[in-house]
Parts: C-alpha cells; sequence; structure tokens
C-alpha cells in the first residue's frame, strides 16, 4: 500500500503521535540523565563536605622497636611508592597528590602531671608547606641533658599558640615526658597553620589544639597536646618505650566521583586494605588500612538507594502512563485506517499485509518523535543509564507493536462485520477468580511489606516495585467492575423521570465497550502517582521545615563557647529586625554527688515558649521545676552541681529539646536557680540579618530557622528528588487530561452517529451536549476517584519500604496528610476538560449533515 499517501490523509493523527512520542521520550530519557548528574554531585560534595580523615586512604603500622622503627624521610617514600602502585584502578582516578607522611606518639604522660596531662610527639612530612613559625624558630637536631641519674634525649620541638596558653608549654620552657623512658621536649617555637580550614588538618586535630578528654567516672579533664618535631628530630625518635605509629595517607579527590562506581569502590577499598595486610607477611609489625571512605559510601547507597525507589516508582508510573496514552493515539489512527484496510483485506489482501501496513504508517509518528526526543534529552547534562536509551525503543516498540495486533485482530477476516450496539459480555469465571486473585495479590503485599520493611539485602527490593504496581492494577480491575453497578441504579431512577436524555447518556455509559473503558487504565495510574508524587513532596517539605526548628529552636539562635558580654547582648537586642531577647545558659552539670553527668540549658521556658508561637515545635509548659529527658524521669527533685549547689523539682519530661538537645541525658532548669548566669546563648524572635548578628559577636556562631531550612534542602539529592516529582506530578496531570481529550475523539464518530439519530427524532444541540456530557463524566469521575484515593494511600502503604529521612532534615517522613487543593484542582480539571470537549464534540457534529453521518437504510 502507498504509506507516504496514507500518511498525507491522516496527517492529524501522526502529528498527535509525533508530538506525544517526543515528550515522552524526553522525559523518559531526560529525567534519569538529570537524576544521574544530581546523584554524582551529591556523592561529591558528601565527599568533600566530610573530613579528610574519613575519607582519605590512610595505611598505618605501629612500631616497638629499634628494629622496626623508621629514621629517615626516604623509608618513608619507598613505602609510599609501594602503596600508590598496589593501589587498585578503581582508586586510582580519585586518589591525586603525592600524599603525606606522618610519625607521631600517643598517650605520653608529662612526668609529675599524674596523667593528668600529656606531651605527644610528631612529625609531618609536609610541614614546612603546612605551617608558619610566628614565634621562635623551627626545631632543630635533638640534644641530651640528664635526669634522674639517666642521660636522656632532649627534642626541639614546636607547638601551637592555644598549647602554650593551656598547657603553659613557653617557648625555652622543657618538659620530661614518659614514665619509665623519659625523654625531655625543649620548645623552640610557636606554629601556625597556613589554611586551618584545610581538610588536610582532619588529620592531625591534635596538632593544631589541646584535646580535652574525660576518662570514664572521672570529674576532670586530660589534655593532650603534640608538639612537632624536625626531620632531625625523627631520626632519634624511636617506638621502644613509647606508643609510635607511623601512616602514609593517600588523599581522595572527591571531584571524579561518580554515583554508578560506588559499589565499585566499596570492593575497591576492600580489595586494598587485604593488598596492605598481605605486605605485612614477613614483617613483624603488620600493615593496616584506616578509613571511614566504606562508612561514607554505605550511607551514600542507603540514601541514593531510598531517592533510586522513588524515582523508579514515579519514573514507572510516567512511562506507563505515556505508553498509554500513545496507544489510545494509535486507536484513533487505527479507527481511521479501518475502513481502508478493510476494503484491502476484502480485495486479497493479506492479514500481514493490512498489519504491517498499520505499523509502518504509526511508525511514520512515533519514529521522529522518539529521535526528536531522545535527541532533545542529550541537552540534560548527566551519565545515560540504560533506561535513557531502552524508553524510545520501547515507546516506539509498543505503538508500531499495538497498531499491527490490534489491525490484526480486527481484521482475522475479510469483510467482518462487528456488532457496536450491544452490551459487553458477561466475564467468565476465571477471568473473575484471576482477577480477585490480583486484588488480594496485591492487598496482601502491601501488608506484608508494611510488616516486614525492605530486603536487607544490597540493592533495590523488587517487593517494593511489585507492590505498587499490583495495588494500581488492583484499583483499576475494582474500577472497572464496580463502576457500572452504581451507574445502572442512577439509570432506574433517571428511567422514572420523564426527561430522555439523562437515561439515554447515563445508559450509554453503563453500556461502554471493553474498548471504551481503556481510559480507566490510563486516568487511574496518572492520577494515582502524580497525586503521590505531591503527597509526597509536600510530606518532606513538612518535615523538612519541623528539622530546620529542630536544629535552631528558635527564628534565630545565637551560641557561644564562652560568656557573651552585656555590651554586645545590648547591641544586639537594638540590631533592626530583632523583636525580643531570650537570654540563656548552656553547659554540662553534674547530677547528685557522683560522677553522673548530663548536658543543661537554663532559659526562662515561658518565654522560650512565647517566641515558639505558631512553630511546629514546643516546649511543655511548667513554672519553676526542670524538664528532663527519657533517662532522667522519675526522680523527683533532682540535686545539681552548676557553678553552686542548688535543688530542682521535675516538672515534665520531653523527648527533645529543640535546638539543643535529642538523645542522651539532659534537662532545662529556670535561669534563676544560677546565682550569677553566664549567658552563653541568645534565642532571638524577628527577622533581623544573620551576617549583621554575627558581626555583632564575631565569636559566637549564628544560625537562623530559614538558614537551617535552606542547608537542608540545599542538597542535590533532596533537590533532584523534590523537583522530580514536581515534575512527574505536572507531566502525569497533562497526560491525563490528555486522555480525556482522546478519549472523546476516539468515541467522536460512535457519538455522533447516535447523536444523528437522536435528532431525526428531536433532539436540540443543548440537549445533544448535555447526552455526551453525561455519556464520558461518569467513568472520568469514578477513575478520578479511584486514582485520587490510590494516591492518597501508597504513601501509607508504602511507608516503612520508603525512607525519605535523608531528604528531611534525618527526621522520618510520616505525616502524609492530604492536601485537598491538589486533588480538588485535578478532578476539577478532568471534569472541565470533558464538559468542554463535549461540547465541543457537539459544536463539530451539528455543522455536519445527516447524510454525512447516516447510511441508507440506517432509518428504516
Amino acid at each position: 500500500m502507498r504509506i507516504g499517501l496514507l500518511s498525507r490523509v491522516h496527517l492529524g493523527p501522526l502529528a498527535v503521535l509525533f508530538a506525544l512520542t517526543l515528550s515522552a521520550c524526553l522525559l523518559i530519557s531526560g529525567l534519569p540523565r538529570a537524576t544521574e548528574s544530581a546523584y554524582d554531585e551529591a556523592l561529591r560534595r558528601a565527599l568533600a563536605g566530610a573530613p579528610g580523615v574519613q575519607t582519605d586512604l590512610t595505611v598505618t603500622v605501629g612500631t616497638w622497636s629499634p628494629a622496626v622503627d623508621l629514621r629517615e624521610r626516604a623509608q618513608f617514600d619507598s613505602r609510599m611508592r609501594v602503596w600508590q602502585k598496589i593501589l587498585p584502578a578503581t582508586l586510582r582516578p580519585l586518589v591525586t597528590g603525592p600524599g603525606h607522611m606522618n610519625a607521631k606518639t600517643a598517650a605520653t604522660p608529662i612526668a609529675g602531671t599524674g596523667g593528668s596531662s600529656y606531651l605527644n610527639l610528631g612529625w609531618l612530612s609536609d610541614a614546612d608547606q603546612r605551617v608558619e613559625w610566628v614565634q621562635g624558630k623551627a626545631p632543630g637536631a635533638p640534644s641530651t641533658m640528664r635526669y634522674e641519674g639517666e642521660t636522656i634525649p632532649v627534642f626541639e620541638a614546636g607547638v601551637v599558640e592555644e598549647a602554650v596558653r593551656e598547657m603553659n608549654l613557653r617557648i625555652g620552657s622543657t618538659t620530661v615526658i614518659g614514665e619509665h623512658d623519659y625523654a625531655a621536649v625543649k620548645i623552640v617555637g610557636v606554629f601556625r597553620a597556613k589554611q586551618a580550614d584545610d581538610r588536610y588538618w582532619s588529620h592531625h586535630n591534635d596538632i593544631l589544639h589541646v584535646l580535652k578528654l574525660q576518662p570514664p567516672g572521672s570529674l576532670d579533664f586530660e589534655r593532650h597536646a603534640t608538639a612537632l618535631l624536625s626531620d632531625a628530630g625523627l631520626a632519634k625518635l624511636s617506638g621502644e618505650g613509647r606508643n609510635l605509629a607511623y601512616r602514609w595517607t593517600l588523599p581522595l579527590d572527591p571531584r571524579g566521583a561518580s554515583a554508578l562506581d560506588v559499589p565499585g569502590l566499596q570492593a575497591a577499598i576492600a580489595e586494598f586494605g587485604r593488598v596492605v595486610d598481605i605486605q605485612s607477611t614477613g614483617t613483624v609489625a603488620p600493615y593496616s588500612l584506616e578509613t571511614g571512605l566504606p562508612h561514607l559510601l554505605a550511607e551514600f547507597q542507603a540514601q541514593l538507594s531510598t531517592a533510586q525507589t522513588v524515582m523508579y516508582l514515579v519514573l514507572g508510573g510516567l512511562l506507563a502512563v505515556a505508553l498509554g496514552v500513545i496507544v489510545l493515539a494509535v486507536q484513533l489512527l487505527s479507527d481511521r485506517l479501518d475502513h481502508t484496510l478493510a476494503l484491502t483485506r476484502a480485495r486479497g489482501g493479506s492479514l500481514a499485509q493490512v498489519a504491517g501496513t498499520a505499523a509502518a504508517l504509526t511508525a511514520m509518528g512515533v519514529v521522529p518523535g522518539a529521535v526528536a526526543g531522545y535527541a532533545l534529552s542529550y541537552l540534560v547534562p548527566g551519565t545515560a543509564r540504560p533506561i535513557v536509551h531502552a524508553g524510545p525503543v520501547i515507546v516506539v516498540l509498543a505503538a508500531a507493536g499495538f497498531a499491527a495486533v490490534r489491525i490484526a485482530l480486527a481484521h482475522r477476516t475479510p469483510l467482518h462485520e462487528r456488532r457496536a450496539d450491544v452490551a459487553t459480555a458477561r466475564p467468565s469465571a476465571k477471568r473473575i477468580t484471576l482477577e480477585v486473585l490480583i486484588v488480594v495479590l496485591a492487598v496482601a503485599g502491601a501488608y506484608l511489606l508494611r510488616a516486614r520493611g525492605l530486603s536487607a539485602s544490597a540493592g533495590q527490593d523488587p517487593f517494593l516495585l511489585i507492590v505498587p504496581v499490583a495495588l494500581t492494577v488492583a484499583a483499576a480491575l475494582v474500577t472497572l467492575r464496580l463502576y457500572p453497578y452504581p451507574l445502572r441504579l442512577i439509570v432506574r431512577l433517571a428511567a422514572r423521570g420523564r426527561a430522555a436524555v439523562p437515561f439515554l447518556g447515563l445508559t450509554r455509559a453503563a453500556r461502554a465497550r471493553a474498548a471504551s473503558v481503556m481510559p480507566v487504565l490510563i486516568l487511574l495510574p496518572a492520577l494515582a502517582v502524580s497525586v503521590f508524587a505531591a503527597v509526597v513532596s509536600d510530606g518532606i517539605a513538612g518535615t523538612q521545615r519541623l528539622a530546620s526548628w529542630q536544629r535552631a529552636g528558635a527564628p534565630i539562635k545565637v551560641t557561644s563557647e564562652s560568656e557573651i558580654p552585656a555590651a554586645v547582648i545590648d547591641e544586639i537586642r537594638k540590631a533592626p529586625g530583632v523583636e525580643r531577647v531570650v537570654l540563656a545558659q548552656r553547659g554540662q552539670v553534674q547530677v547528685g554527688y557522683g560522677a553522673e553527668r548530663a548536658e543543661a540549658l537554663a532559659v526562662n521556658v515561658a518565654e522560650w515558649r512565647s517566641i515558639l508561637s505558631g512553630a511546629p515545635v514546643s516546649l511543655p509548659a511548667v513554672s519553676g521545676g526542670a524538664i528532663v529527658s527519657p533517662e532522667l524521669r522519675g526522680r523527683g527533685t533532682l540535686d545539681l552541681g552548676w557553678q553552686s549547689r542548688f535543688k530542682v523539682p521535675t516538672a515534665a519530661v520531653a523527648e527533645s529539646v529543640p535546638g539543643f538537645f535529642t538523645t542522651g541525658k539532659f534537662l532545662v532548669v529556670p535561669l534563676e536557680v544560677l546565682l550569677r548566669p553566664a549567658v552563653n546563648t541568645l534565642l532571638i524572635q524577628g527577622d533581623a540579618d544573620v551576617a549583621e548578628l554575627a558581626a555583632l559577636a564575631p565569636s559566637a556562631t549564628v544560625i537562623s530557622q530559614e538558614s537551617a531550612l535552606a542547608g537542608i534542602q540545599d542538597d542535590p539529592l533532596t533537590g533532584t528528588v523534590r523537583a522530580t516529582l514536581v515534575i512527574v506530578t505536572i507531566a502525569l496531570a497533562g497526560y491525563a487530561l490528555l486522555a480525556v481529550v482522546l478519549l472523546l475523539i476516539v468515541g467522536a464518530a460512535d457519538r455522533a452517529r447516535a447523536v444523528s439519530f437522536l435528532r431525526t427524532l428531536g433532539l436540540s444541540d443543548r440537549q445533544a451536549q448535555w447526552l455526551t456530557v453525561l455519556e464520558v463524566l461518569p467513568m472520568i469521575l469514578m477513575t478520578a476517584l479511584a486514582g485520587l484515593c490510590l494516591g492518597l494511600a501508597l504513601p501509607t502503604a508504602l511507608g516503612p519500604g520508603v525512607d525519605l529521612s535523608s531528604y528531611a532534615g534525618d527526621l522520618p517522613v510520616g505525616d502524609y496528610s492530604p492536601d485537598p487543593v491538589l486533588p480538588g484542582a485535578l478532578a476539577a480539571g478532568l471534569a472541565v476538560v470533558a464538559v468542554l470537549g463535549a461540547y465541543a464534540h457537539t459544536a463539530i457534529s451539528r455543522r455536519r449533515s445527516l447524510g454525512a453521518v447516516l447510511r441508507v437504510g440506517d432509518l428504516t
């Protein structure tokens, strides 16, 4: 047959197919690319935001005798070359730079301090590039001195300014360290990090700061400092009698990380650790790999798995709905071809010929649209997953295959007449049994998913992907089977009335053929998935807002490690936008007279509650008593030590205190119980500029609820999930409206013929409009209602399987309160489109003469 001529004759349906296919392939191929790009960016941010000590690969070995000591830089360099050589190929693109090495002692007490102060020794391979000497000089070669009748080494070393203040390590002072194998440390200089915020220093926090540790059961703190040695000092540093360890660090560059490589990276790290362990064969001291990268990758993989699950659900629904709308358009084209192909079949055309003609003509519309949509998807940055390439192919094959199969079934025999005026036959017992089984299995699957949660195995849980599909199919089957019964009841009521139009319109709707109920299979998943996406998006947004208040605890919070001066507080009170300032002090209190301690906050609870008015968080209303954590409940009056001894009765119990405490032992006490409050926290009501407040209190940290919310939302994975949900919601709503329009167009010929019959009996234009509306509107409303109910139920049904807490400030997203605006807008939109389409169809049909619709003999 002449495909070119047929394409010109049926240019309108082909144009519709082209547009639908282009949009479907652009969405199906573009959205996965966008999500993959966001996944990569999220991984890079997660790795870049983590301390280097967690992401970098560090090989460590301990030494305890001169036989395994490393005394020269060259010995460190040779081992670094070994680690770089055995690094797996998967990790090499992420490990950049030459790396760095260090040697440090640990837990070296200062003689005569009773174990309260410790001074360790450290050597950094790149110290000359990392530090600058602000006082004194750089360390030189060690010397010796006599101590308790023995000759001990004296190491020249430098310390940070913090160690000078807190441990009295002044330039020129000499400190003896050790318990038995003594050594001395002479402080010759004070240094400062050139870039203290560099990720490098996370490996050496003990060098930049004095660490304060509280031993279990003790009320006092231990102070640990590390002094910096020179290369000459390394040559005299031995592990004999000391806790000495050597480390080689391979820094990780997050810029080359890809989410697709996460499983391979985890396997490569395990392999690297195994090979490093093998290098210990034949040596006295074993090598080991230290890194927090597997834990970070596992956390990211969990977040990624949740994001992919949501994406699979909504993109799968989008693909199914898009295919359904395209199939409707193919049905429209095949209906237009029906007469031509029937003549071809009657004149000797084979079944393969007519089916091939339908498939070829369909392909002329869908193939260019698929190619154009696929090409346009490359404008979206991101990695191309298999679905990017497979999606357009699936669309083309489904459209062409449906056209061929439908025509082949319709024209099995030449001139096969079909009755269009007979109601659908009753379904068989086998079919009813199968449909009941599907519904039962879908409900049972949803129950089991809530009961057992997700599978612990790696990757996507197929159970989570099957249950939504089963629920959608079950809802569609229930809708199709139950739809005629209430309609027939309404028909009986309409039959008692005097008006014929309601009876005729509802009767035609109740006797709809199986082909005309196909839109149910499109509208229902379209509405269900779009409502599901909208409800989940709203749930994430609401939980994000709650999490931001949990983090801030007030519209604006100012915290400081030390007391905030009264003059600064007065300036903050006078700052523009500040309406009220609530004073508070945070610290640690002694519970009773033993070693038990708890985090505490002293504040006027009534004033704090007043500035939280309208916020999703609050505190129990108390007057004079303490709010305690569950760990401190039931103790009656608490005897506390904080500046002085005082007693306070327990007034209420709170699971958390917004902005301060979420776990552990904590309590909130009235500010007036302190003799002299040392205010280090301000809770501010108003919309003041955070930067201005930070400038007024440079030593404090200023956080607002709005900045906390922006920090939660400013995440590639979070933004991608919400953006994809919004896009899919809009796309599915559009497809649902297109399905209604195509429904009207597909049944236009049959509907025009029926209206023409009735016009010969005196049917007016207004009655024809109402007849069309009553014919199509009941199915649309029933399907819309079923789709909305399913969409509202899916978040609850899938709740345990879709953990969205990582996108909502680590709070569980469980409040899926339905928003009446979206369901009402969707249902109203579908109804309006149906009514407008019915009116437009009636207006078009009115222009036709009866002779153009009715054949000779139709009225006899």
